[in-house]
Parts: structure tokens; sequence; C-alpha cells
């Protein structure tokens, strides 16, 4: 597979990736900003914007009971192919910026349990980015953006809901996972900020 150069932003829940996203729609309007958040999600793609909505409402609070990992696996699944799609359909000139690619789901999908490397591996063999851009958070600071714990879902800690030390013990695991799964690719390691103009700021640089 081949397509345009693209560059992904990534971090830790709560790094403000998605606020940074929105920012930048207005600031590279030469570029094409993929993520499968609601404002970038085309109408014709309404599924997308319906299975992220049913996944927290619905699966997310039967995991483990009512549906299982694998069911989880499987239907972030068709996030991680639309993004891949929209990566590639496209003007091949026109620069890309992803949000967090397949990697974050993938990083999630294995804290929650699912072992399936043959469903990795297709994830891997997706084309790679020129680079990563690496939003930091501190547990801390990520735990403040989620009210104090009282946003949080069940794929943002490992234990009873609202509880600093399951949150901080996932987030800590969720940075490595991440920084494992990229550390074939080239990475800009992007210090935290403390607002969201500035972290903008810090990711505009790096790509202009």
């Amino acid at each position: 597979m081949t397509g345009p150069a693209f560059w992904v932003l990534l971090g830790p829940d709560g790094a403000g990736k998605s606020s940074v996203m929105a920012r930048l729609a207005g600031a590279l309007p030469d570029w094409r900003l993929v993520s499968t958040d609601r404002a970038f999600v085309a109408p014709e793609h309404g599924l997308i914007t319906r299975l992220r909505r049913d996944v927290h409402e619905h699966l997310l609070p039967g995991l483990g009971a009512a549906y299982s990992t694998d069911l989880l696996a499987a239907v972030l699944q068709t996030a991680v192919v639309h993004v891949r799609d929209r990566l590639l359909d496209g003007d091949p000139r026109q620069p890309v910026l992803v949000d967090s690619y397949y990697y974050k789901i993938l990083a999630k999908c294995r804290l929650a349990g699912v072992r399936d490397e043959r469903l990795y591996s297709w994830w891997r063999s997706f084309p790679r980015p020129r680079r990563v851009l690496f939003l930091d958070v501190s547990p801390e600071t990520a735990w403040r953006r989620r009210g104090d714990g009282t946003l949080l879902n069940d794929l943002e800690h490992d234990g009873v809901p609202g509880d600093w030390a399951s949150f901080e013990r996932y987030q800590k695991n969720l940075r490595k996972m991440l920084l494992e799964e990229v550390r074939e690719v080239p990475v800009t390691l992007l210090r935290e900020r403390p607002d969201i103009d500035r972290a903008t700021a810090a990711v505009l640089e790096e790509l202009n």
C-alpha cells in the first residue's frame, strides 16, 4: 500500500490531542487531518461516529459481562481500518496529519487483554508515518483534565472507576506501550505544555 506522506499525533489519555487537532484544522489549510473525532468525520461516514458512541455507551459498560474483549477489538478495528482508508483516499501530494493512527487502539486492546497477534500483525503492516509527534502529559495533569477521575471511561484505568492509583498505573503502562509500538519510526517527544495554545504551537513548529 502506498499513499501520501503523513505524520501521526500520539499521546496518552488527557494529552490534549483532540483539542490540538481542532486548533490545527484552521492553522494547516494545506494539510488534510484524519481522525475519528466527530468534527473530522464526513457525513457519508456516519457509521464511524455511531460506532464510537455505541462503544462508550454500550460496549464498555458491558465489557467482561455482556461483551468480550475480542468483540471490543473487532469493533475498534472498524476505526483502525477507517483511518487507514481515509489516509489512502486523497491526493498523495497533500501532507496528512493522523490522530493516533492504529497505535493507541492497539495498545488499549493489549491492555484490555486481547492477545490476537494476527490482528496486530495486520495493523502493523499498514503504511508507516514519516514521523510521530508524541504529545506527552503526566498522569497528574491528565487526571485533572478528566475531572479528577469523574470523566473516565473503562479504557482509561485498570481498576475501580474514579480511583487515582488505577488510573496512574494504567496511564504509565499505556505510555510505555505507545512508545514501544513506535520505536521503529522517527519520534519527536513534545514535553507537556501548560495549555492547549502552547501545545498547538509546539506541534505546528514541528510540521512547518
